[in-house]
């Protein structure tokens, strides 16, 4: 494993960290550097590559269950455990987000297949990231004006459930997972850093469950000559992820949705330009 590939690894880790959970499209942005940089060695087979992609995929969802590290431990009732006090009774419930990962959950599980047959080629990420781009700016110029919630504990079942079924949309490669959630919340009431913050939240345990399984399916990929590839770009996942989200979280109630609109809208046209 020479220098240069370390540096790529560290590279593609930094563009899944920045990209996975702001509402930019993750698939767009590995769309650009996939051709350019997985392909480049001999040992990265299609395969291998893939591996590599859950890899760092999981080390965005550490910064994630680090930043809210502590939602986590209140809805898993370890309070004692982990902070030697009583379980916080109130606010956001772990059944909130299991109604909000259930539709997305389902469709997923049924059309996972016929999505990564059928779906995941350019031209349907293209369409993804404008669409999605143009749902962010009706929810930016169309939803209240006034948010009704101001903070994830306010969220009731049936806005958990919504946002859940909005979520369905981002199984189209490119429409972005957090892009479609924060959104729908946005559309619903909620604040975009409630929004937010619930996206956040119910994209772990869906993403790490999705993760999981891929990586049972490719431990025979975990070589020895891929080991310090994966590892660098686990590593430059998580660290660039925890900083990308803490900044997101800062900034998100201010600046809102459309200038991640129009990112994604330049984007689409810089992969429309490269590939066609």
């Amino acid at each position: 494993m020479d220098f240069l590939m370390l540096l790529k690894a560290i590279i593609l880790g930094l563009v899944e960290g920045i990209t996975e959970f702001a509402p930019v499209s993750s698939t767009g942005h590995m769309i650009i550097v996939d051709d350019m940089w997985l392909q480049s060695k001999e040992f990265l087979t299609k395969p291998i590559a893939n591996t590599f992609k859950v890899v760092i995929q999981l080390g965005s969802i550490l910064a994630v269950v680090i930043v809210f590290r502590n939602r986590f431990i209140d809805m898993l009732g370890l309070n004692r455990l982990f902070k030697g006090t009583e379980q916080h009774t109130q606010g956001l419930k772990l059944s909130q987000v299991i109604v909000g990962l259930i539709p997305a959950g389902v469709l997923g599980v049924l059309f996972e297949d016929y999505i990564d047959e059928r779906l995941f080629s350019i031209s349907t990420v293209l369409i993804g990231l404008v669409i999605g781009a143009v749902f962010m700016i009706i929810a930016d110029v169309f939803g209240p004006k006034k948010a009704k919630i101001d903070s994830v504990d306010q969220i009731t079942y049936r806005q958990a459930l919504t946002i859940g079924l909005i979520q369905c949309f981002s199984l189209w490669p490119g429409f972005s997972r957090s892009g479609s959630t924060i959104s729908g919340g946005v559309l619903l009431g909620l604040s975009h850093r409630a929004a937010a913050d619930f996206t956040f939240i119910m994209a772990v345990p869906i993403m790490a469950g999705a993760s999981f399984l891929s990586l049972v399916k490719n431990l025979e990929y975990f070589t020895m000559d891929a080991m310090p590839f994966f590892i660098a770009g686990f590593i430059s996942a998580f660290i660039f992820a925890l900083i990308s989200i803490r900044f997101f979280l800062k900034l998100i109630n201010k600046i809102k949705l459309v200038p991640f609109a129009i990112y994604r809208i330049v984007l689409a046209a810089v992969i429309y330009i490269v590939y066609f």
